[in-house]
């Protein structure tokens, strides 16, 4: 016979969502929320975007080259990272500290790891987590939005400064309005106060199977169901669990950060576990902790237990008889 039968490694089997189709779609997704940052805190908003993925990306190709590696950084990862970064840091940042961050976030977070796929932590939140130890009193100056910048030029201010809606609750006990937490008109990082730019942004990687569902959805039930039990207990000591979902970095947090297919189990119920644990972190730190936030600190306390999570909800192999 003339056919010959051909053996070939692994996988036999492809699929359209390769990294590049998914980097690139996760930075997609993030446009609403990127416009909205333009909208509410000016060209101040583009420069850091565009700073923090630039330094990204140069920093993987230098280290790319310093490994003797093939310089791949057309995957699209290193500017998702930066994006992200860009995102979760304040509006007024000196960019040179967001170039600092950016290489801190690929070279510590991901290249010295081995790079793509071997790194433990988010590598942004791990910039951002660099900036809050680097630079702690730039990472709490947060810029007022648009309607409040507006005021200040009609009266020759420069800028206006304010609390974060956490910040508020927190250290005032004043509970900023969940209209404008909705529509992102608070102060905060870049781009995370807009929520239902987020969720525009989260429900298009889902349904494109750029994120699993199920860490989100844990995450965000946890937290709603979680805050709501503490504020019926104590209403005038707890917000509600809505208003922990609209502030701070709730919804890139759970949409586009525990997300990370790296950084996160890979089974399906170790994604519940990630979730549900990242969800009880964050309210134990906001309600009980020094600071405000604590999504970033859930994110990366749960990377560090995902290969635990990923052995412990491991399934078993098909035909596998215990003794």
């Amino acid at each position: 016979m003339d056919k010959k039968f051909i053996v070939s490694a692994s996988p036999h089997v492809f699929d359209r969502l390769d990294t590049p189709n998914m980097m690139y779609g996760v930075s997609i997704g993030l446009l609403p929320a990127a416009i909205a940052s333009v909208v509410l805190f000016g060209w101040k908003a583009v420069i850091l975007i565009v700073a923090c993925a630039s330094a990204c990306v140069l920093t993987e190709a230098l280290f790319q080259k310093l490994r003797g590696k093939k310089i791949a950084v057309a995957d699209g990862s290193a500017i998702l990272t930066g994006i992200l970064l860009a995102m979760v840091i304040p509006p007024d940042l000196p960019v040179w500290m967001a170039i600092v961050a950016s290489a801190f976030a690929i070279g510590i977070g991901k290249e010295i790891f081995g790079g793509l796929g071997c790194n433990i932590f988010n590598p942004a939140l791990l910039g951002r987590a660099f900036l809050s130890a680097a630079f702690p009193a730039n990472m709490t100056v947060y810029s007022a939005p648009f309607s409040k910048a507006a005021f200040s030029s009609a009266v020759n201010v420069d800028a206006v400064t304010c609390a974060t809606p956490l910040g508020l609750m927190k250290f005032e006990g004043v509970a900023t309005n969940l209209a404008s937490l909705f529509m992102g008109n608070v102060a905060g990082s870049v781009g995370e106060t807009s929520a239902i730019c987020l969720l525009l942004g989260g429900i298009y990687i889902i349904v494109r199977r750029y994120a699993d569902w199920r860490i989100p959805l844990g995450f965000i039930l946890t937290v709603f169901i979680f805050g709501q039990i503490l504020h019926a207990a104590a209403p005038d000591k707890y917000p509600s669990g809505l208003f922990h979902l609209l502030a701070g970095g709730m919804m890139i947090g759970a949409l586009f950060m525990a997300t990370d297919p790296v950084t996160s189990p890979v089974t399906k119920l170790g994604k519940w576990v990630f979730g549900v644990g990242c969800g009880m972190l964050v309210i134990i730190i906001r309600l009980w902790g020094g600071q405000p936030e604590g999504v970033m600190y859930s994110i990366l306390i749960m990377n560090g237990f995902t290969p635990v999570i990923n052995i412990l909800t491991r399934p078993r192999r098909y035909g596998d008889v215990s003794p």
